[in-house]
């Protein structure tokens, strides 16, 4: 006789981890293209490495959002000012490859009874 057993596993990381840094400017970069267009489609991800970030992903969105302002100002915030820091939000290399969201997944979003209802039943659907 097997008892049923769930396991659910999560990942913690401590301040100013990278993996801590790359939310805190996805994070920025949907709120600053949601609060210029809150119809707007946004899969942002970012990526870090010494001295550089990588912004990536797709967004349909009316606005215009100056993506390497966000970062510099999220890195800023967060208290990475000065290269003795370990990075400097002023000198870092800021990449952006953006591109529009793809017609299939707009429709599907768009078309997304659970979506529009706000009925789904997957806790993490309603997150995102």
């Amino acid at each position: 006789m097997t008892a049923d057993r769930t396991y659910f596993t999560s990942e913690s990381v401590t301040e100013g981890h990278p993996d801590k840094v790359c939310d805190q400017i996805s994070d920025a970069v949907l709120d600053a293209v949601l609060q210029l267009d809150p119809e707007a489609h946004v899969a942002c991800e970012t990526a870090t490495t010494t001295g550089m970030i990588l912004v990536f992903g797709e967004i349909s969105t009316k606005a215009y959002v100056d993506i390497p302002a966000v970062v510099r100002q999220t890195i800023e915030k967060i208290g990475y000012t000065h290269s003795l820091h370990g990075f400097d939000a002023k000198t870092c290399g800021v990449m952006v490859a953006i591109k529009d969201q793809s017609p299939e997944i707009s429709d599907g979003i768009a078309d997304s009874m659970e979506l529009r209802s706000g009925e789904s039943t997957d806790r993490f659907d309603r997150v995102g």
